[in-house]
């Protein structure tokens, strides 16, 4: 059976997170991805590692983080800074369909790789730039990690947690992964034109941008009232139907019940207070709002006398949308999870047999799947020269001048 993008060539001059993601998420559909790697540090995914305790610097063996990101890839190591390095970086460009990159707008004119220098070679490349900020404005050139672009710039930061608290750090590659999903979005309805046209065209994302659109009900509400989203705290919902509540084994249920009129009698039974459901100051939304700190103290008595599990039993025989607040050790061995195929199986060559997520999106008739686990740095630079037309001298001479390893 063909896969989605057999045949088609992706060129990666990217490194980090979201555009290494979204070229992941392509060679699981088939494509043929090259990845662009400095000859003497590689992607910085590969010197660093995602641990229970946090991020840590990376050490032998397998690396989750950057098999993560770039499984099934061909890696070849060219450094940029030589004059025959972007020689042969154009060139790869110039017979590929697809070209994906991370570079600021000043390295990509440092490079010789912007949009103009690379399609009058190849009119139908579709050109993909990342950026963290955009590529106008004064802070085009400006370097952009999701923690700083996606997370503290746009608002997300500000707007999460419990007011009079802190703000709330996010988790490694949150935007980055989020942005990844835009890119492969892009790319696809680019190549979905290009076969109409036979023109490829240049596409930007940045992680400004994404941020925005992830929290655009908050963004659009500020953009019409010209004032922040409030938050609130956990004891003071306007909605305690809306909320999360500790069990008796010291676990947490989120409630996600906005047409609490609705719910409200089913959640009374399952709670075991049949007694409020016609109560005066609780039977409309507006009543309850208006008196949410005595009931959310007695729905708060009610949760701690059950486990999560029992209380979900009973959740779910009235009709009410819930779910468990899961540490990531449960996920992994979510029944769901595991049902739906959601981690894929891949084999280390010196790890063995290890698990990665999968792309977030099943196709029925041309499914995707990892091809392989991430390159070595530079383990396919000479196959692909050659595959280019280079001989073993020119492959040799590049060597010899820094351009390659």
């Amino acid at each position: 059976m063909a896969r989605l993008l057999e045949g088609i060539k992706v060129l990666e001059v990217a490194n980090w997170v979201a555009a290494p993601s979204a070229c992941a998420m392509l060679a699981d559909l088939g494509a043929d991805v090259v990845k662009v790697e400095h000859p003497e540090t590689g992607d910085p995914v590969r010197n660093i590692d995602v641990q229970p305790q946090g991020i840590v610097p990376g050490g032998e063996g397998l690396n989750p983080a950057f098999e993560q990101l770039n499984r099934g890839k061909r890696s070849i190591a060219v450094n940029l800074n030589t004059s025959s390095g972007q020689a042969l970086v154009r060139r790869l460009a110039a017979g590929s369909d697809i070209l994906v990159t991370n570079l600021v707008a000043q390295r990509q004119e440092r490079y010789g790789l912007r949009y103009e220098d690379v399609t009058p070679l190849n009119p139908r490349l579709i050109y993909v730039v990342l950026t963290g900020y955009g590529m106008a404005g004064p802070e085009r050139d400006r370097l952009g990690f999701d923690y700083a672009a996606f997370w503290a710039r746009s608002g997300i930061m500000a707007s999460i947690g419990e007011a009079g608290t802190p703000p709330v750090q996010q988790r490694p590659g949150m935007g980055d992964q989020a942005t990844s999903l835009a890119l492969t979005t892009a790319i696809g309805m680019s190549l979905y034109e290009r076969e109409r046209s036979g023109k490829g065209q240049r596409i930007e994302c940045s992680l400004l941008h994404t941020a925005l659109w992830m929290l655009g009900l908050d963004v659009s509400a500020a953009l019409r009232h010209g004032e922040p989203v409030q938050r609130h705290a956990r004891q003071n919902a306007a909605n305690p139907l809306s909320n999360y509540y500790r069990t008796r084994d010291d676990k947490w249920i989120q409630l996600v019940m906005f047409e609490s009129d609705r719910f409200w009698p089913g959640f009374c039974r399952a709670l075991e207070i049949d007694q409020l459901v016609n109560d005066p100051r609780f039977d409309s939304l507006a009543n309850r709002a208006e008196n949410r700190a005595p009931l959310l103290e007695v729905i708060e008595k009610q949760f701690v006398t059950r486990t999560t599990s029992e209380w979900g039993i009973r959740l779910d025989a009235a009709g009410c949308i819930w779910a468990p607040v899961q540490s990531l050790d449960e996920v992994v061995i979510d029944p769901q999870v595991r049902a739906n195929g959601y981690a894929v199986p891949l084999t280390h060559a010196e790890a063995g047999d290890f698990e990665l997520v999968s792309m977030p999106m099943k196709l029925g008739r041309t499914p995707g799947a990892p091809a392989g686990p991430a390159p070595e740095l530079g383990q396919h630079t000479e196959t692909t020269l050659l595959d280019l037309g280079f001989s073993w001298e020119e492959i040799g001479h590049l060597k010899d001048q820094g351009a390659i390893i």
